[in-house]
C-alpha cells in the first residue's frame, strides 16, 4: 500500500497487532484527553496543519424519529471546490485509497467531486460519559471479546485495529430502528436488478432506556431481523440474528426462515464470506455495514492516522432516485459527495490456516464517528479484488451517522452491488418499539405462518 506523506505521528509508533491475549487498558493519562484536546470520543479536536481538516464543531439533536430523511441544507447547497479525474489524479494520490485510484484509472469519466469539509458530527452525552468511563476499564481479550464495557465506544484511545473496528460496530445507533434496505446488482452496461428488504433492529449495548454490558463469554449486542419483500423468487425470505461477540459457541447466532418450507432453521453459515441471502453473490455476511463478521480470521494492524478525500455528509445521494444513480460500470459519480478528513487506517490479513475470498483487507475509519467509510479488498495473490465505499451521513434525528447508500465494486466481473437505498422506500423509524421476545425463532415462526 502505498504511505501517505499525510500520515499522522500515530503511525509511527508501531503500533501492534492483535495476539490473542488480553491487552493493556488505555492509561488514565491517555483517557484524560478526552473532552480537552480530543473530542468525548477519541477524534482529534484541532484542525489539521494543512487546514484541509477543519476543527471539530459538533451539530445539535433536531428532526422527527421517523417520517423524515437525513438533511442539511445549508450543506447541500455548497458546489465542488475541485473534481477528481484520471488526467489530474497524481495530484491527490497521497489522499486517496486504493481503490479509488483503480477507479480513476480504470475508467475516464470516473470522477470525485471534493466539497468543503465538515465535522459535525455529534454524539448524546450519555454516549460521552459512558466512553469516558469506558476508556480505562474496557479491555479486549483477543479479537472478539470486549470485555467490562457499557453504552459508549468501548475504545476512544484504541491500542490496536481490532479495537477499532469493535468502536464501528458497537457504535450508537438509536435503541431500535425499522428500515427500508433496497439493493442493486448494477451490470457493466448500468443495467440493474432491484431487491428490497425490511430490517428491523433492536440494539442491546448502546442502548440508552437498558444498556446491556458486555462480559467476556457474555457478548449479546443486538437482535437483527430482515425480511425480503421482492423479487418474487426470493420473496418471504427472512434472517434472524442474535449478534454477539465472541466466536463460535458464544459468538453469533442465526436462523434462516424459507417461504417454500415454511419453517425456521438454525443457519450456520450466516458467516464471513458466505453470501448475504438474495444478493447474488455480490456482498458477504461480513460486508453488511461495511464489516460485522467475526474478526479471528485475521490478524489486525493499526497502521496510524491519515488525511484522506472521503465519502461525507451525502445527504443527497441518500435521498437519490435509482434511476439516476446506476451507471455503467460504476455508480453515477455526480451525485457522491467528498471531503477531506482524518482516517485511521488498519489492515486485516489472513491468519495462517484460515480460510477467506479476501487475504487482506484495508479499512479505513472515519475519526468522528467510527464508521468504516471504504475497504480495500485483495486476493489471495495481492491483487485488489473488490472495493467497498460507504456514503457517510449523519442522522441529527438520533445524533448517530450511517453510510447511506454502501457500494462494493467487483473488480472481476465489472458489475457493482449498492445497498442501504431508502429514498424509493420510507425512512428509517427509530420510534419503533419491539415487545418482549419479538426476536426468537418461534415468534418469528408464528408471524411468518399466521
Amino acid at each position: 500500500m502505498h504511505i501517505s506523506k499525510k500520515w499522522g505521528p500515530v503511525a509511527m509508533l508501531g503500533l501492534a497487532v492483535v495476539t490473542g491475549s488480553a491487552l493493556a487498558k488505555t492509561t488514565a493519562d491517555q483517557a484524560a484527553r478526552l473532552g480537552k484536546d480530543l473530542t468525548p470520543v477519541g477524534a482529534e479536536k484541532a484542525a489539521s496543519k494543512d487546514g484541509l481538516v477543519p476543527a471539530w464543531t459538533p451539530g445539535t439533536q433536531h428532526g422527527k424519529l421517523s417520517g423524515e430523511y437525513a438533511k442539511d441544507p445549508a450543506v447541500e447547497a455548497e458546489k465542488p471546490m475541485f473534481t477528481i479525474t484520471s488526467a489530474n489524479m497524481d495530484k491527490y494520490a497521497d489522499y486517496l485509497s486504493e481503490g479509488h485510484k483503480y477507479l480513476l484509472k480504470t475508467f475516464k469519466d470516473y470522477k470525485m467531486n471534493v466539497y468543503p469539509s465538515h465535522r459535525n458530527v455529534a454524539w448524546p452525552d450519555f454516549i460521552y460519559k459512558a466512553t469516558a468511563k469506558n476508556a480505562t476499564s474496557c479491555t479486549l481479550e483477543g479479537t472478539d471479546d470486549p470485555d467490562n464495557c457499557e453504552l459508549g465506544f468501548p475504545y476512544p484511545v484504541p491500542n490496536n485495529g481490532a479495537e477499532v473496528i469493535w468502536n464501528h460496530r458497537l457504535k450508537w445507533r438509536g435503541d431500535n430502528v425499522v428500515r427500508n434496505n433496497d439493493q442493486m446488482i448494477v451490470d457493466a452496461n448500468g443495467h440493474y436488478q432491484l431487491a428490497q428488504l425490511v430490517e428491523e433492529v433492536q440494539f442491546l449495548y448502546a442502548n440508552k432506556e437498558n444498556p446491556v454490558p458486555l462480559k467476556k463469554g457474555k457478548g449479546l449486542f443486538l437482535y437483527y431481523l430482515s425480511k425480503i419483500m421482492s423479487p418474487a423468487r426470493s420473496a418471504g425470505t427472512m434472517i434472524l440474528v442474535h449478534e454477539s461477540a465472541g466466536t463460535g459457541a458464544t459468538g453469533r447466532s442465526a436462523w434462516l426462515y424459507a417461504p417454500a418450507l415454511k419453517r425456521i432453521r438454525r443457519a450456520p453459515a450466516v458467516c464471513c464470506d458466505n453470501p448475504y441471502e438474495g444478493t447474488d453473490g455480490q456482498q458477504f455476511y461480513d460486508q453488511v455495514d461495511m464489516f460485522n463478521g467475526v474478526l479471528e480470521r485475521y490478524s489486525w494492524k493499526l497502521l496510524g492516522k491519515r488525511e484522506m478525500i472521503v465519502p461525507y455528509d451525502n445527504y443527497k445521494i441518500s435521498r437519490a432516485k435509482y434511476d439516476d444513480l446506476a451507471h455503467q460500470n460504476h455508480l453515477n459519480q455526480d451525485l457522491p459527495r467528498y471531503e477531506y478528513h482524518r482516517v485511521w487506517v488498519v489492515e486485516a490479513t489472513l491468519r495462517p490456516g484460515q480460510r477467506h475470498t479476501y487475504a487482506k483487507r484495508v479499512f479505513y475509519v472515519d475519526e468522528d464517528s467510527w464508521d468504516i467509510v471504504m475497504v480495500d479488498c485483495y486476493d489471495a495473490q495481492g491483487a485488489l479484488f473488490n472495493f467497498q465505499e460507504g456514503m457517510l451521513t449523519p442522522q441529527s434525528n438520533v445524533l448517530t451517522v450511517f453510510t447511506v447508500p454502501e457500494i462494493i465494486y467487483h473488480f472481476d466481473s465489472g458489475r457493482y452491488f449498492v445497498t442501504a437505498l431508502q429514498a424509493q422506500g420510507r425512512p428509517n423509524d427509530y420510534a419503533a418499539k419491539f415487545p418482549q421476545g419479538y426476536f426468537t425463532a418461534q415468534a418469528v415462526q408464528q408471524r411468518a405462518t399466521r
